[in-house]
C-alpha cells in the first residue's frame, strides 16, 4: 500500500510501535519505512536507542528499553518521521515535529489529523518547543484520546 498510495498500512504502522506497557514513560517512534541514505537519528540519539550500522541506507532500529524520550531525534530527522508517545489514562501524549505557520500555542485545540490527512480527533496543545539548534523545527506536544493512539500522526490549524 505505501508504494501505491504513500500511506502505510495500520500493521506497519503498529509495528514501529513497542508494546503498550512501555509507554507509560515517554518512547520515540519511528516511522522511517524506505532504505535511504541517512542517520541522524542514530547520530543524535545520546542513550543509543537507535541504530542503523555502517550502511546508512538501512532503516532505523529502536531499542525502546533504552530509549528516555527526550525527543533529540525528532528535532534530527530531515523526513519528519520521528514523533514520541506516552500513554497516560485515556490519553496518548505526542510530541509531534511542525514547520507550519502559525504555530500552535498552548491551551488551544486543533484537528488531528491521520497519516492520509483527514481529520479524526481534537487535539489538545500542552506545549511547543523551538530553539535555535532545532533548525526552526517546532516540536508540539498534544493530548489525543488514547483510541487515536495508532490513527494519530500531526495536527492541522485551530480546530473549530
Amino acid at each position: 500500500m505505501l508504494d501505491k498510495t504513500g500511506i502505510p498500512t495500520p500493521e506497519m504502522v503498529r509495528s514501529c510501535f513497542p508494546v503498550e506497557t512501555l509507554l507509560s514513560k515517554p518512547k520515540a517512534i519511528i516511522e522511517c519505512y524506505e532504505e535511504i541514505p541517512c542517520n541522524p537519528c542514530e547520530t543524535s540519539c545520546p542513550f543509543g536507542a537507535i541504530s542503523i550500522g555502517e550502511d546508512i541506507n538501512k532503516r532505523p532500529r529502536m531499542d525502546s528499553e533504552l530509549c528516555t524520550g527526550c525527543g533529540q531525534c525528532i528535532y534530527s530527522c530531515p523526513g519528519l518521521a520521528i514523533f514520541s508517545v506516552q500513554i497516560n489514562g485515556n490519553k496518548a501524549r505526542f510530541r509531534v515535529p511542525y514547520e507550519f505557520l502559525p504555530v500552535p500555542e498552548a491551551g488551544e485545540k486543533w484537528l488531528g489529523l491521520n497519516r492520509a490527512g483527514e481529520p479524526i480527533c481534537v487535539a489538545e496543545i500542552i506545549k511547543t518547543q523551538i530553539q535555535d539548534r532545532q533548525d526552526k523545527t517546532v516540536v508540539v506536544t498534544v493530548d489525543v484520546d488514547r483510541e487515536y493512539m495508532y490513527d494519530f500522526i500531526t495536527i492541522r490549524c485551530p480546530y473549530e
